[in-house]
């Protein structure tokens, strides 16, 4: 006689780049197993595959490609399949900016986490007075290879992962969409920027939509108050 299995709860969120609601279901003990692994070894594509094998799984709703979603949406969702697998509190340990040394364990609840917008942000950039350059959010793949943080693209980073995040370039008459030109060619384009234009394609991604929790927390050891703010899926697993 076979073993009986066990029910899943299944559970809805609302992802914040659409404001649809898909469902999904909390991750199995063989898949934390997985994730566990994955974080241990700390190599990028391991925690790539072991991230999008799990959110691909827990997912029920039919058609969505985890893979195209933003990576804010990435974050959200998989914070709130981790709350509802392992427990809806998490402990982060702060560092208080008042001495920048005391740690001090601070219990979150993740309900209480959400994706906030920043009313600057924009997916469209003016290069100059006819043409415009729209922006796409990064992939789960290169969400994962910059450890959980795409917000502070400068002159340092790859100009090959900025070439992925442009949709297309427009004018009123024309637009040229991935289809019509090369990663390699994009890549020129870009280094062909000026300063105050490439300033704005930083701008969209330091503006871009990410979680967001402030917290207070005093030092134990100054008795001073800190207001902490924590900012993205990495803050939340250190």
């Amino acid at each position: 006689m076979p073993l009986p299995k066990i029910s899943t709860p299944t559970y809805e969120l609302v992802l914040p780049s659409t404001e649809k609601s898909i469902q999904y279901r909390p991750f199995l003990v063989k898949e934390e197993k997985v994730l566990v692994i994955a974080m241990e070894s700390e190599d990028t594509k391991q925690i790539t595959n072991a991230i999008k094998a799990v959110l691909k799984s827990c997912v029920l709703t039919k058609g969505i490609k985890v893979e195209k979603l933003p990576t804010f949406d990435i974050e959200y969702l998989f914070l709130n399949i981790r709350g509802k697998s392992v427990g809806e509190e998490i402990e982060v340990n702060i560092i208080c900016p008042d001495d920048g040394e005391t740690k001090v364990p601070v219990t979150v609840n993740l309900d209480e986490i959400k994706v906030v917008e920043n009313p600057e942000h924009s997916r469209d950039i003016v290069l100059d007075d006819k043409l415009k350059m729209r922006m796409k959010y990064p992939s789960l793949d290169q969400f994962i290879s910059d450890n959980f943080d795409v917000s502070n693209v400068g002159f340092d980073q790859s100009f090959d992962m900025i070439s992925k995040c442009v949709d297309m370039i427009y004018n009123e008459d024309e637009t040229w969409t991935e289809s019509d030109f090369t990663n390699k060619e994009m890549i020129a384009f870009l280094e062909g920027l000026g300063s105050k234009q490439f300033k704005e394609i930083e701008r969209f991604f330091s503006t871009m939509p990410k979680l967001y929790h402030e917290i207070k927390v005093t030092n134990p050891n100054t008795k001073v108050e800190n207001t902490i703010t924590l900012e993205g899926l990495a803050a939340f697993f250190n």
